[in-house]
């Protein structure tokens, strides 16, 4: 496979035997490319704006910059990068700071070495790696929070705002597209373009600035309230 068409991954863990663990299962997949490692978040935030990766593999608790503060200046300039956080760390914290500041995903370092060349997979196409009720309980948490809500235009067709409340509920492509009676292609068309118009890099993050934009209400999220 051409490296042109390879996933680009940054690795960033303060820990260099995770690092070289990590690169030697990524590097054993075709489809995947590791363009660099970084031992910190300065580092990490310096490598991300020189490679422009398709997706970052971040862990929290670093030196220099956090995980968290590193994800949010790397997000900033490049919004379509997809961020992995992989760590030990499950505290809800963790997990609504790094996935408020735009992370796609979050996968625990206890997974299997497969989970994790899936989950890069994923959030190279868009995928939210995450449990659905960690998604809900994150959602449930912005819109909980009047004071943030920041009223703007809605940029996104009817079917664009179909398919994105159906992803809020946790649907995959083939579901959304049985649902919608439409094809998988054209789901991935469409997640595509809301990407685009939105400028944001993951499920997820649409979701999260759809309803804190008021374009989606949490009611719409949830499946049996929504039938």
């Amino acid at each position: 496979m051409p490296e042109t068409d390879k996933i680009t991954v940054l690795l960033v863990d303060d820990h260099a035997i995770v690092r070289e663990g990590t690169r030697e299962l990524l590097e054993r997949e075709p489809d995947i490319w590791i363009v660099g490692e970084a031992q910190d978040g300065e580092e990490a935030v310096r490598l991300a704006l020189l490679h422009k990766p398709k997706v970052i593999c971040m862990d929290i608790s670093m030196p220099k910059l956090n995980g968290i503060e590193a994800t949010k200046i790397i997000k900033k300039h490049l919004p379509l990068t997809g961020i992995l956080v992989f760590t030990a760390y499950d505290e809800d914290p963790y997990v609504f700071a790094l996935l408020g500041a735009g992370a796609a995903g979050y996968l625990l370092k206890n997974v299997r070495s497969q989970e994790l060349v899936r989950a890069i997979r994923s959030v190279a196409a868009g995928e939210p790696v995450l449990h659905p009720s960690v998604a809900r309980r994150l959602i449930n948490r912005v819109s909980h929070k009047p004071a943030e809500l920041e009223e703007q235009p809605n940029p996104l067709s009817e079917r664009e705002l179909q398919v994105l409340t159906l992803a809020g509920r946790g649907l995959g492509n083939k579901e959304i597209a049985a649902e919608l009676q439409i094809s998988p292609r054209t789901v991935q068309v469409h997640l595509a373009n809301i990407f685009s118009k939105m400028g944001v890099g993951s499920r997820t993050e649409a979701v999260l600035k759809a309803v804190k934009s008021g374009w989606l209400a949490l009611a719409d999220l949830h499946d049996d309230e929504a039938r």
